[in-house]
């Protein structure tokens, strides 16, 4: 899970590039990267950016770590994570 919200923070600091005309800003919350590429974002993306950030922790911080998430669960973040990245990337 950490290494998909690597992905997401990745190709959100690409938008922030690509509006900004600048380099992207050392944070890794993903809806704040997103509000800084002016992307338009559903209630449901800003909501699951939101919930999402608590993974960019366990591999930063790991005496923070959290119970994972049930297999269930866990696919349907990552197909979620997956269509969202996908969306970010045909972004011009």
């Amino acid at each position: 899970m950490f290494f998909a919200h690597l992905s997401l923070e990745k190709a959100l600091k690409a938008q922030v590039c690509r509006t900004t005309k600048d380099v992207a800003p050392r944070i890794h919350a993903l809806l704040r990267l997103a509000e800084r590429a002016k992307l338009d974002l559903s209630e449901e993306t800003k909501l699951f950016f939101a919930e999402f950030d608590r993974y960019q922790l366990e591999g930063r911080y790991p005496e923070n770590l959290m119970a994972p998430p049930d297999l269930e669960e866990t696919q349907k973040q990552m197909t979620h994570a997956q269509e969202i990245f996908q969306w970010l990337t045909r972004q011009s």
